[in-house]
């Protein structure tokens, strides 16, 4: 950006005393002007990597538009403080150097004057930097999960492996701890576990709406014509319709171009969030789209990602209809213990999950490359079954072309109920664990989908704080340490064997007397988890709760693998075949498992705690 000299300043003073204008010389490189009560300017004066933007969480949202050399090149929405500041995000400039950097700021604030709307607290905290302090400031930022450095994050998307490298993209806010601005944020791990940012979004809003969610997939015939083994996403552009577009990439993921010839599906109804994938029984792209408002999932096919054919139509009435159906994944698993293999349609709606807001549902059943049709249960119903029985489990899809024929999936921890409200700031959001989806046949001769911890997650054991083989517990309660390092971070291992009692109660606690309690109910087959007082709960009145979760057992031993991060509570169980992920904000971490059991005589074994690194 070119510098304003004494001169021109001066000038602008003159001109400024002559025709009424409200000018404001902020500095910090910035100049910033008064138009009205509801327009402002904010010329950028001098050369830097970021443009800090100030923001006030409570404050209505006002549409920033930038003017590159006097032609818009984007617009934000932003909460611009207005009496005081909580937070800031970065609006990269870098890419405008030597250029003319205008902000044109809309607000939608009543003002009464234009000396009123000059003592917002954001024109004088606007400033150009080549830093932006990324330092952690919230305690509840999970030491092991996914998140977003700052701003708001959504739904995953576009996941796929290569090369070693796991590749995360994500709905993504670069520019407010609210939801707004979608873009893919994306992010890289070699192991599942360590997490690499980019710095900027690699799909960013355009003329045709926000980025929502989506897929990639390895192009590895060239057969959209972008280059053999181009990664190649597919996204639902979202404005004043939901359309769907294309953009590859031919650097592994790094950046994206957009098709010019976008959108490349359209419909007069809404459907969203398309998952695309090579069938290569049928040699062609296969694509679900989410329906979302009547209840179904679309499935249509391609040879080159950009003509696509309607093929049929599954879901209507069926399984669990009471919100929008969002974020499909199609995909073949085989049955354990047996030489089937069955079809898993994921289906992620909200609300209408088992304990109110946004959950997992599946459906078991056959494709033929055209047509999914679901199995039924002995009365000939189509059942629905659930892939997480807490209340934190949403937008769950999978990586596409995972090694060693991997099913590897990574959800949203959070729920529409109160995702916006949690008490984090710099930040919204975590990812839940990576977990690998199996098949098993319940007792029942249904199948069902299992959830384990993916096995990279074994390498995040640091030290064994416990190591107890065999502990008879009755109703007076056996209490166990939980490791204070790294804010209480821990993995627990536990076989519960109810022997002749009724209930085996598992309470996580701390000195202010904050618990979650777990209680295996063996006649029930069931295991709950009431977070209720877990901690900080008034944010929301649905945050509270009481989750419940079948077993698929029994009602003998049972198994539990639980992975406590600073603001998560992910429960195993038997392998997989039950799951329970749950946010939880203790306002200090839990430092004791205390287990009893009611109406007899219970035995713990194999109880291991493992300190996270």
């Amino acid at each position: 950006m070119k510098k304003i000299s004494n001169i021109m300043m001066t000038l602008v003073t003159v001109a400024t005393a002559m025709t009424g204008n409200q000018n404001a010389i902020a500095g910090n490189g910035v100049e910033v002007e008064h138009l009205g009560t509801n327009n402002t300017l904010v010329r950028v004066t001098s050369d830097g990597k970021y443009l800090i933007l100030p923001v006030q969480e409570s404050n209505e949202e006002a549409a920033v538009n930038v003017l590159v050399d006097g032609r818009l090149d984007k617009t934000l929405s932003v909460r611009l403080a207005k009496s005081k500041v909580d937070y800031t995000v970065p609006l990269n400039i870098e890419k405008y150097k030597g250029k003319e950097l205008l902000l044109n700021v809309v607000t939608s604030q009543n003002r009464s004057s234009v000396r009123e709307a000059k003592e917002d607290a954001c024109w004088s905290n606007f400033v150009v930097s080549d830093t932006f302090d990324v330092s952690n400031r919230e305690k509840f930022r999970p030491a092991y999960h996914h998140t977003p450095i700052y701003g708001w994050m959504n739904d995953p998307n576009g996941m796929f492996y290569k090369d070693g490298v796991w590749h995360l993209c994500y709905q993504w806010n670069p520019y407010g701890s609210k939801w707004q601005n979608l873009s893919w944020g994306h992010s890289t791990s070699p192991d599942l576990i360590h997490w690499t940012r980019m710095d900027d979004a690699v799909i960013e809003p355009d003329g045709l709406g926000m980025i929502f969610s989506g897929s990639s997939a390895i192009d590895k015939e060239n057969s959209a014509g972008f280059g053999k083994d181009a990664i190649v996403a597919m996204y639902t552009s979202a404005a004043a319709s939901q359309i769907q577009s294309l953009a590859w990439s031919d650097d592994d993921g790094m950046t994206f171009n957009k098709y010019p010839g976008n959108p490349v599906l359209t419909l007069n109804s809404e459907a969203r969030d398309p998952n695309m994938f090579w069938n290569p029984d049928t040699k062609e792209w296969t694509l679900v789209l989410a329906h979302a408002l009547d209840h179904e999932m679309l499935i249509f096919t391609s040879p080159d990602m950009k003509e696509w054919t309607l093929q049929s139509r599954f879901g209507r009435g069926l399984g669990a209809q009471d919100g929008v159906w969002e974020c499909p994944d199609l995909f073949e698993l085989p049955v354990e213990g047996t030489d089937e293999k069955k079809w898993v349609l994921l289906c992620n709606l909200n609300p209408g999950g088992p304990f109110g807001g946004s959950a997992t549902q599946y459906f078991i059943g056959d494709f033929d490359g055209k047509t999914f049709v679901s199995d039924t249960d002995a009365s000939g119903n189509v059942p629905t079954k659930w892939l997480d029985f807490g209340k934190d489990h949403y937008a769950t899809v999978s990586f596409s072309d995972a090694p060693d024929g991997r099913r590897t999936v990574i959800g949203w921890m959070s729920n529409w109920q109160y995702a916006p409200e949690v008490p984090t700031m710099q930040f919204r959001s975590a990812n839940t664990l990576p977990r690998e989806i199996g098949l098993f046949r319940g007792a029942d001769g249904e199948i069902y989908a299992s959830s384990t911890p993916s096995p990279e997650l074994e390498a995040l054991r640091d030290r064994l704080t416990l190591d107890v083989k065999s502990k008879k517990i009755g109703k007076k309660p056996v209490s166990f340490r939980l490791p204070s390092e790294n804010d209480g971070v821990c993995e627990i291992l536990a076989d519960v064997n109810p022997g002749n009692a009724a209930k085996v109660n598992l309470e996580l606690s701390n000195s202010k007397g904050e618990k979650v309690d777990m209680i295996y109910d063996v006649n029930a087959r069931t295991l709950s988890f009431d977070r209720r007082e877990s901690g900080i709960v008034d944010f929301s009145q649905d945050f509270p709760s009481v989750t419940v979760s079948p077993t698929f057992g029994d009602g003998k031993k049972i198994s539990l693998r639980i992975f406590i991060d600073r603001s998560s509570i992910e429960v195993f169980g038997d392998n997989g075949r039950f799951v329970m992920t749950n946010l939880v904000f203790p306002n200090e971490p839990y430092s004791a498992l205390s287990v009893k059991s009611e109406n007899g005589t219970a035995k713990l074994s194999d109880l291991r705690i493992y300190s996270i690194k």
